[in-house]
């Protein structure tokens, strides 16, 4: 199942923003020139409830966002991210689309799916950051356990900058498995992920960060990613989110990695091969960052293609 439609693509800044509202069409044009929207389910994003987002999200933070959605002006976080008229709906909708398409998984009616226009994981629990303004990578979380009743949750994130907003709310979970491949952190926003950083408490060695040197080319990755199954398969996660951002590979104009598709395929099939040796099958992509439309074109066709194919 994809989920990419009209309503989602609204969620993307104006002005030259490096994050616009053309990335989905990016995608979308090369996946359908390969065909591989004849060989998939098409769902539907919707608009998340309040309820939902509460789940993850403050009530100041959610009221906040509202209000500058309707004001369209001003900014977010201080910096990155700055507000739109509506907003408040446009990032909902991603929200909702990620949790449809875990339903979908849930429910039987798709065993992999991939949202382009989500991975929102930077927005904290009461703030926006770095282009994310909710957070749907935690909301998503937060209805797996509390309504799907999972015990055992695996984020994924391959992006060029640490998944910060997803580690440090759940830093001391440890029904959060969490394996983060980044660019390090002393050369790139948000400068956080330090491999020493592993969880806390009771969630101590369930996190794994994976700092990556400025110019890590697919050669490295791989080396990385031989650190990556074994640690998944210690916890046996009964879900499996991967955010696959694109800003990984070379080009990008605002990271210094150096992957190809390649590494994003291949994180994406040995996902798949391990959901299928854990009996369930069950794998949501998450689109994240990237900001060279050529990448984005060619590494979530790469993603999408390696779901299709395992």
């Amino acid at each position: 199942m994809v989920i990419a439609d009209e309503a989602l693509s609204r969620y993307g800044f104006p002005d030259g923003h490096p994050f616009g509202p053309d990335r989905q069409a990016a995608f979308l044009r090369e996946f359908r020139d390969r065909g591989l929207h004849r060989r998939c389910i098409n769902g539907a994003s919707r608009t998340c409830t309040t309820a939902e987002l509460l789940s993850f999200h403050t009530q100041r933070h959610v009221d906040f966002v509202r209000t500058r959605s309707a004001e369209g002006q001003g900014s977010l976080d201080g910096g990155d991210t700055p507000a739109f008229r509506c907003c408040f709906e446009a990032t909902s909708r991603v929200v909702g689309a990620t949790l449809n398409a875990a339903q979908a998984i849930l429910h039987g009616e798709a065993e992999r799916a991939f949202v382009p226009i989500a991975g929102l994981h930077h927005a904290t629990r009461d703030s926006a950051a770095g282009f994310c303004i909710f957070n749907d990578c935690g909301v998503l979380i937060e209805q797996l356990r509390r309504v799907a009743n999972l015990t055992r949750i695996a984020y994924v994130d391959i992006d060029a900058h640490h998944g910060d907003g997803v580690f440090y709310a759940f830093e001391d979970d440890p029904s959060v498995i969490v394996v983060d491949l980044h660019e390090d952190g002393h050369y790139l926003y948000p400068g956080t992920g330090g491999v020493e950083e592993t969880g806390t408490h009771a969630a101590l060695g369930s996190k794994l960060n994976i700092p990556l040197a400025p110019g890590a080319d697919d050669a490295a990755f791989a080396v990385a990613w031989q650190q990556v199954i074994p640690h998944l398969e210690r916890y046996q996660p009964e879900f499996i989110i991967l955010q696959c951002g694109t800003d990984s590979m070379g080009g990008d104009p605002i990271t210094h990695l150096a992957l190809t598709e390649g590494s994003h395929a291949m994180a994406a099939a040995q996902l798949a091969a391990l959901a299928d040796r854990l009996g369930h099958g069950r794998l949501l992509a998450l689109g994240g960052g990237g900001y060279n439309r050529g990448n984005i074109a060619r590494g979530w066709c790469a993603v999408a293609e390696a779901l299709l194919q395992s």
